[in-house]
């Protein structure tokens, strides 16, 4: 039972991690000019000791479910021990990474071995050459060849991640569907959000992910439950088709009811909601395991100040540059 409940009732299970800002692909939507360092990381990013601490208290508070997140999170060469530390928590179920999957093909297998148990990939176009456009990247094979792996290591499923965009990808659904027909993947339709850094694109490209759920609806995909401590995810399924949809969108009406998630930065601020505030510091208490109980009091008591819902329907971004920034 989680012992993190907010001021609105809200109980949260489910806890983002991300283990670096850097990132090597430079997606138009988040980081166009690739990363740059701006001096908040000199201290470094967590450490593996200081990661262990801070699921360690996360799990103590009730956390089910932990995602690793970047940045790109698989660039950090501790990546397979980050995964073992954090699964020694046998109060953490799911262990999950959003990757950009350059790193798939070669060391998913090692990943899943360590513990991971879910995996959720960005691929916002199937479209080799558009692909490399979006991400600046030409690794279109090498990814589909990561999610490949993932199946032919074990994994059950796949989670797709793609930034809706006007322009760009909108008008792809059904080379998307035919795609999933026959593989169990979630594909994740998810709608551009304006960042610090990003207005003038989501003036340009924002789609409303309604659109997409009308036309599932009119072809006879049926709405699933929701889980304890899943995303805000709004999932899909048809009979016919092996994959699912997923669409998320923080613009409709009542989108942070259900919110069951907090988010740990790299350099170890608790964030409480994506487009949020500076951050409540935890890194004071990460330095022994004898202030686990003051870390859970500093955690716990920083809900008191998350607020009922974002301010990105009157186009506030909060302290949110990019979404590498706290990982999205």
């Amino acid at each position: 039972m989680s012992q993190l409940t907010d001021a609105f009732a809200r109980k949260f299970y489910y806890l983002r991690l991300s283990i670096t800002d850097v990132c090597n692909f430079r997606c138009t939507y988040c980081l166009p000019d690739g990363y740059r360092p701006d001096g908040a990381g000199q201290r470094g990013f967590l450490s593996l000791e200081e990661i262990r601490r801070v699921s360690r208290a996360f799990a103590e508070l009730g956390t089910e479910k932990v995602r690793l997140t970047g940045g790109e999170p698989t660039l950090r060469r501790d990546f397979v021990d980050i995964i073992a530390a954090v699964r020694e928590n046998p109060a953490i179920r799911a262990l999950a990474v959003t990757t950009n999957g350059y790193r798939m093909a070669r060391d998913v297998a090692r990943w899943r071995e360590a513990g991971l148990t879910s995996l959720n990939v960005s691929v916002d176009s199937l479209d080799a050459r558009q692909f490399h456009a979006i991400t600046g990247q030409d690794k279109f094979r090498l990814v589909m060849d990561g999610i490949d792996a993932a199946f032919a290591c074990g994994f059950s499923r796949v989670k797709v991640n793609t930034v809706l965009m006007r322009g760009v990808n909108d008008s792809s659904l059904n080379s998307f569907l035919a795609w999933i027909r026959r593989r169990p993947i979630q594909l994740r339709f998810i709608e551009l959000m304006e960042t610090g850094e990003g207005g003038e694109l989501f003036r340009q490209r924002h789609v409303a992910g309604t659109e997409i759920r009308q036309r599932l609806l009119q072809q006879g995909w049926l709405r699933q439950p929701r889980g304890l401590s899943d995303g805000p995810a709004q999932v899909f399924s048809h009979p016919d088709y092996q994959g699912e949809i997923g669409l998320i969108m923080p613009y409709e009406k009542d989108f942070c009811l259900s919110c069951n998630r907090l988010r740990v930065s790299a350099v170890g601020n608790l964030h409480l909601c994506l487009f949020g505030e500076q951050g409540v510091p935890l890194r004071d208490l990460l330095t022994d395991d004898r202030q686990l109980d003051a870390l859970k009091s500093r955690i716990a008591g920083g809900l008191a100040q998350k607020k009922q819902t974002h301010g990105l329907h009157e186009g506030n971004s909060g302290m949110t540059p990019n979404l590498a920034f706290i990982g999205g």
